[in-house]
């Protein structure tokens, strides 16, 4: 039994991040000329990972017991092509001509004053915010350049905030992934309450694998709490590949509540990284790869099953980011503002692509 655990870990390794954790500051920068950039992001960072004393890391692996700040503005390269993260290798330059590139982090030590920088982009922006949840076996920063590419190739108006809990970014790590997951629902509920007071005026969330567990119980907390919708601010909640029990997805809806504007679940029944996390469980179903999706729909979900999609990794867990066509979709439905009937036409052109 213990072969089997170690195999099934062992083929997990391009589960989400599928990358050890690496620098995200190299040293000295190539310049390259404007024409050579297509897209500077700049990416607000809440975090329950501890600073790193490895600069160049600027967060690692370990837990921090409360949130850290910070701000990082990231170039995206004139060769990208949609659904692709050009990251450079190592003996590599580091091309903003070639390669993502990270630059100029700034670290908040206080709350309010990431509050205030975070409210001034939101202002400057139209008053949107998609906060991205990443999912297991994903390195800092792996996780800001994987934010970066969506609010890129999706073009999302508004700001991108990412919430990074403390993943251990390797295949043996599953169960401290997991545990850390837990221990960070409690500030991803204080992250959304401050993302409501900034001033924003639409919060859209994007969740990936066990980044998904993480964002219904931080929804299940606010709904206990009263305020399940950020005091109208809530958008779309899309959740992509939940590695979650199907068990437990339901008793998480259930005391959520039937959402105002339907959550977005993307499945697909040949994630490979699913099929192997439901083989740890007990051989019980994840969200993800979920067949009998159908019966969902009583909970306020809007199932898109994109079985027949393309995607670009060999276990079919991030094709909500790596197909250029279904990102680009995305972004559109999350540009929608006019309510849940234009949303609706949207969402099923999403539908009809995965048909």
């Amino acid at each position: 039994m213990k072969k089997i655990c170690i195999l099934v870990l062992a083929l997990l390794v391009a589960g989400c991040g599928g990358r050890q954790t690496e620098e995200l500051l190299g040293s000295a920068m190539v310049s390259a000329p404007v024409t050579d950039i297509a897209g500077n992001h700049s990416i607000f960072i809440a975090t329950t990972r501890k600073r790193s004393d490895d600069p160049s890391k600027v967060f690692d692996r370990e837990r921090s017991a409360t949130l850290n700040y910070a701000r990082v503005n990231v170039t995206v390269p004139g060769t990208h092509e949609a659904g692709q993260i050009e990251r450079r290798s190592r003996g590599k330059s580091n091309d903003p001509a070639k390669y993502f590139m990270a630059s100029d982090v700034v670290g908040y030590d206080t709350a309010p004053k990431f509050s205030n920088a975070l409210s001034a982009d939101i202002a400057a922006r139209g008053g949107r915010v998609m906060l991205f949840v990443h999912g297991y076996n994903t390195g800092f920063d792996a996780a800001v350049y994987r934010v970066t590419q969506i609010a890129h190739d999706s073009g999302y108006p508004g700001t991108p905030v990412l919430f990074s809990w403390a993943s251990g970014a390797k295949t043996r790590d599953y169960v401290y992934d997991r545990e850390s997951a837990s221990a960070a629902r409690d500030q991803l509920e204080v992250t959304l309450r401050m993302l409501a007071q900034t001033g924003a005026r639409r919060i859209d969330i994007v969740a990936h694998s066990l980044g998904t567990w993480v964002t219904m119980e931080a929804l299940r907390q606010l709904a206990i709490n009263g305020d399940r919708d950020l005091g109208g601010k809530l958008g779309d909640v899309v959740l992509a590949s939940p590695d979650i029990d199907v068990d437990v997805f339901k008793s998480q809806m259930r005391r959520y509540g039937k959402p105002n504007k339907p959550f977005i679940l993307l499945l697909s029944d040949d994630d490979r990284a699913l099929r192997l996390s439901g083989l740890i469980a007990g051989s019980r179903p994840r969200v993800g790869d979920y067949k009998d999706a159908a019966d969902l729909a009583d909970y306020g979900v809007s199932v898109v099953d994109l079985s027949s999609v393309k995607g670009s990794d060999r276990f079919n867990h991030t094709k909500f980011a790596d197909n250029p066509e279904l990102v680009k979709m995305i972004g559109q439905r999350l540009r929608e503002d006019d309510g849940f009937a234009s949303d609706r036409e949207v969402t099923d052109r999403i539908s009809l692509l995965g048909q």
